[in-house]
């Protein structure tokens, strides 16, 4: 008892450094792209998809919330992580084994008047326990702690790439059905001209030139209505496979949508300070880091001794025994084995460090390009805009003129040609302006935490 109560008041001396957080890339305030764009530094929210207002858009995120393979995957490392903490923290207490057994009495035991063998009864119970001196345990523990916070981060860095991948994909979808729209209206209309030019020839009043320049025209509008149905069916297999279906089933899903939706006003990207406490690969790398620390402290304690305590009682061959049995176990002189694993997990805690940084770098650079590019693109698209309506009616002019007989047919293929580019750029900026909308709350880590029961947050 004496020895137990020795050991107890020693096991405070804890080794090794303690798993404070460093300091990190400084960063703090509002992000530089957010001062000449449309992006604020309103807070940002979690539930984001829900800015474009579109139901059928929620409904796929649920359901990718809910199937997902990816967070199956990662809820299940997170299972282990958190087995492995408690493995961890079983080592804090006695390990007890009890054991029995039967089995026929010496044959001198049993009286000589009696033909009916006797049987004798043992049965034990064993004690062990490692008194924490140095803080091994302590330190195995907190490793297996900060490790499982960073799998409860990992899960959360999961469901931000799948509530992205979804809306982009439906984006995808969105903007492919669009821009397929476009294209047959086109076809629609140089169908009706290369009507017209039909008649024209049979009258006499045009060559069979113009006739087979509208058919080229036509020919060319159509060629682009390939590649844009094959971008929707890969936009609806990605979106089925996200939901956990297999691609055949694509078809199955309510997908009507006929534009990309598109979060309107100004789009809220909070600040610097708000992204390294939302991001959750930064908090998953510090909760590495933390786990490297405490490695080290793990490591510096195999240098000291470590103190056993047994014991064992119980009833064996008849009678009753017990024994008390007090184990150290050294690595003494020789601790080059020791020292070298100390010194790999000083590596091991300066790369975790660095990947730290590396994190919050890799976050700020992300924000920063999407806002720019996002700023970019809202300008070009007015430029678009623009280009669309004088295009459309320096088409509208020419046809007037080659009916009129002022102009040849060339100007007005020129015309059209420039018109439909015109739409056809503005409709592949609506899509991407509602992909950089999307690939801003990814970089913002927007999401982690939305509708999910929160299941990273260890208990200490």
């Amino acid at each position: 008892m004496l020895a137990i109560a020795v050991a107890s008041a020693m096991s405070g001396c804890a080794v090794g450094p303690e798993s404070s957080p460093p300091a990190a890339v400084a960063a703090s305030g509002e992000f530089i792209e957010t001062r000449v764009g449309e992006a604020s530094a309103a807070a940002v929210p979690e539930n984001w998809w829900r800015l474009f207002d579109d139901p059928l858009l929620d409904g796929h995120v649920n359901r990718a919330l809910a199937a997902n393979t990816d967070l199956r995957i990662a809820a299940a490392n997170l299972q282990v992580s958190r087995a492995t903490l408690a493995q961890a923290r079983a080592a804090y207490f006695p390990a007890t084994v009890l054991e029995s057994g039967a089995g026929p009495e010496p044959a001198d035991r049993q009286p000589s008047t009696s033909s009916v063998p006797k049987t004798s009864y043992e049965f034990a119970g064993t004690l062990a326990y490692e008194v924490d001196l140095f803080g091994r345990l302590r330190k195995t523990a907190s490793a297996a702690r900060a490790e499982a916070e960073a799998s409860g981060a990992a899960r959360d860095a999961a469901q931000v790439m799948v509530i992205a991948d979804t809306v982009t994909a439906y984006i995808n979808l969105c903007g492919a059905t669009a821009r397929a729209n476009i294209v047959r209206e086109q076809m629609e209309a140089q169908q009706r001209s290369v009507n017209l030019v039909s008649t024209q020839l049979r009258e006499g009043e045009v060559s069979p030139l113009e006739l087979s320049q509208a058919r080229a025209l036509l020919g060319r509008i159509r060629s682009t209505l390939y590649p844009l149905e094959a971008d929707r069916r890969r936009a609806l297999y990605v979106l089925a496979t996200l939901q956990g279906m297999a691609p055949a089933e694509a078809d199955k899903m309510k997908v009507s949508c006929e534009r990309p939706p598109r979060i309107s006003g100004e789009l809220p990207a909070g600040d610097a300070a708000a992204l390294i406490a939302r991001r959750p690969d930064i908090r998953e790398a510090e909760r590495k880091l933390a786990a490297a620390t405490a490695r080290l402290g793990v490591a510096t304690a195999d240098l000291y001794p470590r103190v056993f305590l047994g014991g064992s009682a119980g009833r064996i061959g008849g009678g009753w025994d017990g024994i008390v049995t007090p184990l150290i176990t050294w690595s003494f002189p020789n601790q080059s084995v020791a020292r070298a694993k100390i010194a790999a997990g000083k590596g091991a805690e300066a790369a975790a460090l660095a990947t730290w940084d590396a994190a919050i770098l890799r976050a700020l650079r992300e924000v920063e390009t999407v806002l720019a590019d996002y700023n970019a693109e809202s300008q070009r698209r007015m430029a678009l805009e623009t280009s669309l309506t004088e295009s459309s009616s320096a088409a509208t002019r020419a046809r007037a003129r080659y009916r009129l007989g002022a102009d040849s047919y060339l100007l007005v293929l020129d015309a059209e040609r420039l018109r439909n580019d015109a739409a056809s750029e503005r409709a592949a900026s609506d899509t991407r302006i509602a992909l950089l909308q999307a690939a801003l709350f990814r970089a913002l880590g927007s999401g982690g935490r939305a509708e999910m029961e929160r299941t990273t947050s260890v208990p200490p």
